[in-house]
C-alpha cells in the first residue's frame, strides 16, 4: 500500500499544479466566451487544434525518450545534452517548413494569407519554445521535483492570463492577443527551465544515443499523430458543415464557426476527466518505471488501475448531473458574466459524453505500462492509427446526421477501442489482471443513472433533488464497487 501512496501523493502534487494551472487557464474560457463571439472562438479553437497536430513533430516522441532512459543517472547527462540538441536542430527546420509552406497550411487553420501571417508567425514561435521545454519538465518529473515543476506550470499560466485579460479587455486586441499571451508565456517559462537544467548541458552528444532514443521515441510521432486526429480532428469536421444540416440539426442559422467555438467552449467542461488523466499520467509513468522489475508489481498495476477508476467514476456522475449549474456559475469581476456564456449552451448535451471518453483515454494510460516496461512501443503507432480510422470515419457519418453530438460520439467510441485493443496486447507483455468486466458494469450503470436524472425533470419531480439524490447514489456504488480487493482475476 506504501507504493500506492508514494503514487498518490505525486499525483496530488501534479494534479494541484494542474488543477491551480487549468483553473486559472480555464478563466480564460469565460473571458473569451464574454468577449469573443462564437465564429470568433470556433477560429482560436482551429488554431489550437493545428497546434496539437505540430507539436507532435515537434517533439518527436523525445519526452518519452527521455524518461525512458534518464533513469539511469549517470547516463542522464548525455541523454538531456543529445535530445535537447536534437530538439534545437529539428525544431528550427520545422519553423522554416512551416514558414515556407504558410499559403498552403493557414487556410486549414482559417487565417487569411495576407492579413494574419503575424498570428501564424506566433503559433510557430509557441512550438519551438514548447518543444525546448519538454525535456526539462521530463528530467523534474524524473527525478520527483514535483512541486518545482508545479510552480513553473503555474508561473506560465499566470503570465498567460495576465497577458490575456491586459491585451484584450485593456487594450482591445483581438485573436492575436491570445497567441502573444502563449508566445511570451512559452519563453519565460522555457528559458527559466533551461536555468534550473543547465548542470545537464555538460553531458556530450552522443550518437549511439541519438540512435536508441529515435529507434525508441520515433513511433510516438504517428502514435502522437493518431492522438491528435482523435482529439482535435472534430473541429474541422465541424467547421466544414453545411449550413443546411446545421440549420436542421439545431433550428437555428449558425455559421460553421460558431458551431465549432459552442463544441469548443463545452468540450472545455470534459476538463475535470482530463485533468484526473493528465495529473494521473504524469505521476504514472515515472512511478511505474521505477517499480517495473517490483515482486508485486502486477498487483500493484492492477490496485492502481481500481483507484483510477473510483475517482473517475466519482467525476464523471458528479459533472454530468449538474452540467448546466456549472456551466451558468457567475464569474466574479465579469458582471453578469458566467462559466461559459449562454450563447454557447447549445452544446452543453455532449459533456457527458465526453466525460465517458476520457475515462476510457485513463484506461489507455493505465494500460501502456506494460508497452513501456518491455520496450514494445512500436505497437502503439498502429493502435492510435486505428482509433484515427474510427475517429474520422464516424465523424465523416455522424456529423452532418447529428452535428457536435456525433464529433462526441466518435471520440467515445475511439477511446474506448484503442484502450480494449491496448489491454490486449498490454496483458500479453505484463499479465496484470484488471478488473475490466466489474468496471465496465459500473460505467454501465452509472451512465444509465445520469441517464435518469437527464429525464428526471420529464417525471414532474424536483430535478435538482433527484440529481443529488442519485449524486450520492452513484459515488457510493462506485466507491464499493470497485474498492481494491487484491484479486486473482478479472
Amino acid at each position: 500500500m506504501s507504493k500506492i501512496r508514494e503514487l498518490a501523493s505525486d499525483t496530488a502534487v501534479y494534479g494541484l499544479s494542474s488543477i491551480v494551472a487549468r483553473f486559472l487557464n480555464y478563466l480564460l474560457v469565460p473571458f473569451y466566451t464574454g468577449f469573443f463571439a462564437p465564429d470568433e472562438y470556433g477560429v482560436i479553437s482551429l488554431i489550437f487544434a493545428a497546434f496539437v497536430f505540430l507539436n507532435v513533430l515537434f517533439s518527436f516522441g523525445m519526452e518519452s525518450a527521455y524518461i525512458r532512459y534518464a533513469t539511469d543517472r549517470d547516463q542522464a547527462p548525455d541523454v538531456f545534452k543529445t535530445i535537447q540538441s536534437m530538439l534545437i536542430g529539428v525544431g528550427s527546420i520545422l519553423a522554416l517548413l512551416m514558414y515556407v509552406g504558410s499559403d498552403f497550411i493557414m487556410p486549414v487553420i482559417s487565417l487569411d494569407v495576407t492579413q494574419d501571417f503575424t498570428i501564424y508567425a506566433l503559433l510557430i514561435g509557441i512550438l519551438w519554445f514548447d518543444a525546448l521545454s519538454l525535456v526539462p519538465y521530463a528530467e523534474l518529473r524524473l527525478v520527483r521535483k514535483s512541486f518545482t515543476y508545479a510552480g513553473y506550470r503555474v508561473v506560465n499560466v499566470i503570465i498567460n492570463l495576465t497577458l490575456n485579460i491586459y491585451l484584450i479587455a485593456g487594450l482591445g486586441w483581438g485573436i492575436e492577443a491570445v497567441l502573444w499571451s502563449n508566445l511570451i508565456a512559452s519563453g519565460v517559462t522555457t528559458i527559466g527551465l533551461w536555468i534550473i537544467t543547465r548542470s545537464l548541458f555538460k553531458g556530450t552528444f552522443s550518437m549511439p544515443v541519438v540512435q536508441q532514443v529515435l529507434l525508441f521515441g520515433l513511433p510516438y510521432v504517428p502514435n502522437g499523430l493518431g492522438f491528435a486526429i482523435n482529439e482535435v480532428v472534430d473541429r474541422f469536421y465541424l467547421n466544414a458543415m453545411n449550413p443546411e444540416h446545421i440549420e436542421a440539426i439545431y433550428g437555428i442559422s449558425y455559421t460553421p464557426e460558431d458551431i465549432t467555438g459552442i463544441y469548443n467552449a463545452c468540450y472545455k467542461l470534459a476538463i475535470f476527466m482530463l485533468l484526473t488523466v493528465q495529473m494521473f499520467r504524469m505521476a504514472w509513468q515515472p512511478f511505474f518505471m521505477k517499480y517495473a522489475d517490483a515482486t508485486d508489481n502486477k498487483t500493484v498495476f492492477a490496485d492502481v488501475f481500481d483507484w483510477f477508476n473510483i475517482f473517475a467514476g466519482i467525476i464523471f456522475v458528479s459533472i454530468s448531473m449538474f452540467v448546466f449549474e456549472i456551466a451558468s456559475l457567475q464569474v466574479p469581476f465579469m458582471g453578469d458574466g458566467t462559466l461559459i456564456n449562454d450563447r454557447y449552451w447549445e452544446g452543453l448535451s455532449i459533456v457527458p459524453v465526453l466525460l465517458l471518453a476520457y475515462w476510457f483515454q485513463g484506461w489507455f494510460v493505465v494500460f501502456s505500462a506494460g508497452i513501456f516496461i518491455k520496450e514494445k512501443t512500436k505497437i502503439l503507432p498502429g493502435i492510435t492509427m486505428v482509433g484515427a480510422g474510427i475517429t474520422i470515419m464516424l465523424n465523416f457519418m455522424l456529423v452532418p446526421q447529428f452535428g457536435m453530438m456525433g464529433s462526441a460520439i466518435a471520440t467515445l467510441v475511439c477511446y474506448a477501442v484503442i484502450a480494449f485493443i491496448l489491454l490486449y496486447y498490454s496483458y500479453k507483455e505484463l499479465n496484470v489482471l484488471y478488473r475490466i468486466r466489474k468496471t465496465l458494469v459500473v460505467i454501465g450503470i452509472t451512465s444509465t443513472v445520469v441517464w435518469i436524472a437527464k429525464y428526471s425533470n420529464m417525471l414532474y419531480v424536483d430535478s435538482l433533488q433527484v440529481r443529488l439524490v442519485l449524486t450520492l447514489i452513484g459515488v457510493v456504488f462506485v466507491f464499493y464497487s470497485l474498492k481494491p480487493v487484491r484479486t486473482t482475476s478479472n
